[in-house]
């Protein structure tokens, strides 16, 4: 497992379209999530232990603004034939077992993740209404001890978009698991 931090593009950059297949096996774009008032784009697999410590917290997120204009949106970029853990089939379990209320989407080719400069997982993007990116960086303090969270960034940027307040500049990066690129 090797770990890596996000790449964090400039704040205002735009959000890249994409056209990826859901676990419910439905095509999914930008355009779809329009009305949307944020846009939370979070690069993520099956298997990166980083990912399994954090998806509670990102369930949980999900749902706790769910009724708030807020759309998470999963995408797996991992290649799947060297790493089966993270295949569409598996995708679909995971995403059943817990439950998830928010797209998780397949991108087979990893154009997406290239598009974003995608590095690691989970990578997260965060987009106003405007999908423009006002917040990149990771989801709290503590990805390791959930018990032990002090600072809840994600959670205080989707706060402060909602309200109006300014999203802090200075942001931490993401931290996880290299993304699975395929070799050519």
């Amino acid at each position: 497992m090797a770990l890596l931090e996000s790449t964090m593009p400039p704040l205002g950059t735009p959000a890249h379209d994409f056209s990826l297949c859901g676990v419910d096996n439905k095509t999914h774009s930008l355009k779809n999530y329009s009305k949307k008032i944020i846009l939370v784009i979070i690069f993520m697999c099956n298997h990166c232990p980083y990912v399994k410590a954090v998806l509670k917290r990102i369930i949980d997120l999900q749902n706790e603004f769910l009724g708030r204009g807020v759309q998470f949106i999963g995408i797996n970029p991992n290649d799947a034939i060297h790493h089966p853990d993270d295949s569409l089939e598996n995708m679909k379990i995971i995403a059943k077992e817990n439950n998830f209320l928010f797209p998780y989407l397949v991108d087979p080719n990893q154009e997406t993740a290239k598009l974003y400069d995608a590095v690691c997982t989970p990578d997260l993007y965060v987009y106003g209404k405007d999908r423009k990116l006002v917040y990149r960086g990771r989801i709290d303090d503590n990805w390791e001890h959930p018990k032990k969270v002090t600072r809840s960034d994600l959670k205080l940027a989707l706060e402060n978009i909602l309200t109006g307040q300014s999203v802090a500049n200075e942001q931490i990066p993401s931290m996880g698991c290299s993304i699975k690129w395929k070799t050519t």
